[in-house]
């Protein structure tokens, strides 16, 4: 599994939204309504299936999935 798909799966489960309406382009905050502690809670299930971790400053730069995915892809 990609980490594009790997975080669509995460948000789908967590926020309960169809994971067909999730994409590269897709808003965390404003499309799927997620708050900080979603966002925190989302990159806490990353790192604890990928042995990613992810700093503070760069989850500030999140704002859609395909941000997340992008840098868990660079960061592996």
């Amino acid at each position: 599994m990609d980490m594009l798909e790997a975080v669509k799966d995460i948000l789908s489960k967590q926020l309960r939204v169809d994971i067909d309406t999730i994409d590269t382009d897709t808003n965390i905050v404003d499309d799927l309504g997620a708050d900080s502690l979603d966002v925190v809670e989302m990159l806490m299930t990353i790192e604890q299936e990928h042995g990613i971790v992810v700093p503070d400053e760069a989850i500030l730069t999140f704002k859609t999935v395909g941000d997340v995915a992008r840098y868990l892809e660079n960061n592996q």
